[in-house]
């Protein structure tokens, strides 16, 4: 019998251990993975999507459609205690290796892609106070960027319980700046200015109209795929956790901590200037609506808080990057070699890999410019297809009623996955049929590490319905090639 849903149980597991990361370690990281600059940009591209009334519908639906996603985690670290890696090992346990290969490797190549990106913003960050990082993409900020990346690469090597103390205690640092920003907005807060066009019927953005509702619930939402990103980071670490309950206990309550100060800084803005010249204002826009209420000052402390912000993010990446290439590792999914742990505990052979690409991706964009926008869209759209495998097995379960055996539960997670599915479903498609296709190509280059490690452990390579999916990618790889050598599609 092939080994696809097979699982040692957990007694025996290899890599588990009996002391691990607590409550506060996992909802930082999922705070940490969560916040990065997503919140800083949020207030102008906001404001060039929707009228506060459509961005009131549209923050439900999304909170909603995410709460969702947070309980699917939540259910699955209760209910399948067993499985460990979060998306990777959900996909893997429903549906077999090769998915949960793809879940891993899109979920790996997302973070790192996403790290280069946060790095870039970084050093244009950086660049109000010095002119040289400028732009993030100049020869000073790649070696700026490339020295940031080893040191966190060398604190990572001494292993994770150290670096997620350190994400712990910059995941605080970087809500500081974030707290301050609401408070004074509430204070400067006018509400004749929310109100004044509450609907958007009236305000143009550059000479355009908003639309209707509906169509500015339907480009606000499309932002907000992007600020939640890192939400499933406990259940990722769902191996190194001290208890298990806890995992489902950090998403909860990271997403809600999360979700709220999204809100505030979302809300709060509205009040601050109208809406049309808010649209306006230069990313990162919350330091732009910081000057305006208190002085030059206030665009030098939020641009701190960024780069505050942006630290946290890519150690809480680096740090989900290499826990998702070791656990595939240890069950045959990856190669041995990157499941190897260092004195330390650290995953070394994951973690060098990781950075070597990450440096290698930053002087693409020296060579290249790509812009922090087209990474970020990239990163996501690699992310999308775990969730959606998540989600799926949790309805699976539901249906099949495998642990509801005394029926409790049953119909709620039911409910509460078809609607994470649908919500899923939605966000791949919002995320765009071209990030899909080039994801379709990075798995297929990685397929080469799958039979690798398939091979070396001397078990088969794929079963009948997995050679169909390999089909399925390896035509859409094709296609996808062929569009981008005729200049028809474009990701970077």
């Amino acid at each position: 019998m092939s080994d696809t849903l097979i699982s040692p149980p957990p007694a025996t597991r290899p890599g588990r251990r009996s002391a691990g990361l607590g409550l506060a370690s996992l909802t930082a990281i999922v705070v940490g993975s969560m916040i990065g600059s997503g919140i800083f940009a949020l207030p102008s591209q906001m404001a060039a999507s929707a009228a506060p009334g459509p961005l009131l519908i549209g923050w439900s639906i999304t909170g909603a459609g995410m709460l969702t996603l947070a309980f699917v985690f939540q259910t699955l670290a209760t209910r399948k205690p067993d499985v460990d890696g979060g998306v990777y090992g959900y996909a893997r346990a429903g549906f077999g290796n090769y998915i949960g290969f793809t879940s891993a490797f899109g979920y790996w190549v997302s973070a790192w892609v996403g790290n280069v990106a946060y790095l870039v913003l970084l050093f244009s960050t950086l660049g109000y106070f010095f002119p040289g990082f400028e732009g993030g993409a100049t020869v000073p900020a790649i070696i700026g960027a490339s020295v940031v990346l080893w040191t966190v690469h060398f604190l990572t090597l001494r292993g994770v319980q150290t670096a997620a103390l350190v994400n712990v205690v910059v995941t605080v640092a970087k809500v500081v700046p974030i707290l301050v920003f609401i408070a004074i907005a509430a204070v400067g807060f006018k509400a004749g200015l929310f109100s004044a066009d509450f609907w958007g019927k009236t305000t143009q953005i550059d000479g355009a109209p908003l639309g209707d509702t509906m169509t500015q619930v339907k480009n606000m939402m499309l932002v907000t795929v992007w600020v939640f990103i890192g939400i499933e980071g406990a259940a990722v670490y769902s191996q190194r956790a001290a208890k298990r309950r806890d995992v489902g206990r950090a998403t909860v309550l990271g997403f809600v901590g999360v979700l709220a100060l999204l809100l505030l800084v979302n809300l709060l803005s509205y009040g601050l200037m109208a809406q049309a010249e808010l649209a306006g204002v230069p990313d990162p826009s919350m330091a732009g609506l910081l000057e305006s209420e208190v002085g030059s000052w206030g665009a030098a402390f939020i641009s701190i808080g960024l780069v505050i912000s942006l630290l946290g993010a890519l150690i809480a990446w680096v740090l989900l990057c290499v826990e998702i290439l070791r656990l595939p590792a240890l069950e045959h999914v990856m190669p041995k070699a990157l499941a190897k742990e260092n004195r330390h505990g650290a995953p070394a052979n994951a973690l060098w890999l990781t950075n070597v690409c990450v440096q290698a991706l930053l002087l693409w964009t020296l060579a290249n410019e790509s812009t922090y926008t087209n990474l970020i869209y990239l990163a996501t759209s690699l992310i999308l297809l775990p969730y959606l495998w998540s989600a799926a097995y949790q309805v699976l379960l539901a249906v099949r009623g495998e642990t509801y055996e005394h029926g409790h539960g049953r119909g709620r997670d039911i409910v509460v996955g078809v609607v994470a599915l649908g919500y899923a479903v939605w966000l791949v498609y919002a995320g765009g049929w071209q990030y899909v296709m080039v994801a379709a190509m990075f798995y297929l280059a990685g397929t080469g590490l799958y039979l690798w490690a398939r091979r070396e452990s001397r078990l088969p390579a794929f079963t009948r319905p997995e050679m169909v999916v390999v089909g399925v990618v390896a035509l859409t790889a094709v296609l996808a090639a062929g569009l981008m050598a005729t200049g028809n599609l474009s990701v970077l």
